[in-house]
């Protein structure tokens, strides 16, 4: 029971991001410096007035100072800022009334609310399945980042509570299914289809939360170390059947050449013989090699008599070389 609650619960660092994301869109939608100045205006411009009313600035005018502190109150608290990507969602006494943004806008304090600032750029979630078993039983850790972007603000706030946790447990819950339904191999071999056909599963879901899945990228796929080695002695294995094919397909070739060649010397007794006879000449002319050939050799193709004239013709460059020296 505790490994299966460790399995669907999302990790760690996935939790901690989406706790920034949400703290960060919470406060995306108030810019207090404009507002805070805005106040600061409005409380200087009542008392100078106030001044100008008493002549002095220890009487106050309660007609003049109360007014002003309500236009400062409303300043700080209704005017809010937005950034160019942000849609705020703003909400009168509990129902949605407008989106707002980008750029300054005025809400009535008390009565209207800013419930979540949407941020509408591309965003990039990582996510991964720890030990999902594929088709064939093959126990597997995949890595894969989704792209997504909010396309209706409204939609992602009022339809799902909590959207960024919302697809990273669909994300994890679609990986899984996609692993389960296909082998090893196909997932090697086809990461792209295999992002392409999550993406369209992950954006048939997240589509009625306002939210589009742009693009699923699979990173990484990481296999038991015993399988590993398994395959690696499978492919080393494959590499050595594949280099034995191709020296018994060259010992063929070069075998049926020999055949030609053999019927070319059986039809030409004289090219077999110019043949040895180049064979023998090229054996002697290397110094200090000894050549051994058949007597029935010596009697076609004389090669007795060639014998004797390398070694008289060496034995006379001996007696040269030492009449030189002498």
């Amino acid at each position: 029971m505790a490994a299966k609650t460790k399995t669907n619960s999302p990790q760690p660092s996935l939790v901690h991001q989406y706790k920034a994301t949400v703290q960060l869109e919470a406060e995306a939608a108030s810019l207090n410096w404009v507002a805070a100045l805005a106040a600061v205006v409005v409380v200087f411009v009542g008392g100078a007035a106030n001044r100008l009313i008493t002549g002095d600035w220890g009487v106050i005018n309660s007609y003049l100072v109360v007014p002003t502190v309500l236009v400062a109150a409303v300043c700080f608290f209704g005017i809010k800022v937005a950034n160019q990507w942000e849609r705020a969602v703003v909400l009168r006494l509990g129902r949605f009334q407008c989106l707002r943004g980008p750029g300054p806008f005025f809400i009535i304090p008390i009565i209207d609310t800013v419930a979540h600032s949407v941020d509408m750029r591309i965003r990039s979630t990582d996510f991964s399945s720890e030990s999902t078993l594929t088709r064939d039983t093959v126990p597997v850790n995949v890595d894969a980042i989704c792209f997504w972007m909010v396309w209706d603000a409204k939609k992602a706030i009022l339809e799902v509570e909590d959207f960024y946790l919302a697809i990273v447990l669909s994300a994890q819950t679609a990986l899984r299914d996609i692993i389960g339904t296909h082998q090893l191999t196909e997932m090697l071999s086809h990461r792209e289809a295999l992002g392409k056909k999550l993406q369209a599963i992950l954006d048939e879901k997240t589509n009625p939360w306002g939210i589009t899945v742009q693009s699923v990228e699979i990173r990484d796929i990481i296999l038991p170390k015993d399988l590993e080695d398994a395959m690696s002695k499978e492919a080393q294995a494959e590499r050595e059947r594949h280099a034995r094919i191709i020296l018994g397909t060259a010992e063929t070739e070069i075998a049926g050449k020999f055949a030609e060649a053999a019927k070319q010397y059986e039809s030409n007794p004289g090219a077999m013989h110019l043949r040895g006879m180049n064979m023998l000449f090229e054996g002697l002319k290397e110094k200090g090699s000894m050549v051994i050939v058949p007597s029935s050799a010596l009697d076609t193709m004389n090669l007795g008599a060639i014998g004797g004239l390398a070694a008289l013709s060496q034995t006379k460059n001996i007696e040269a070389k030492e009449q030189v020296r002498g």
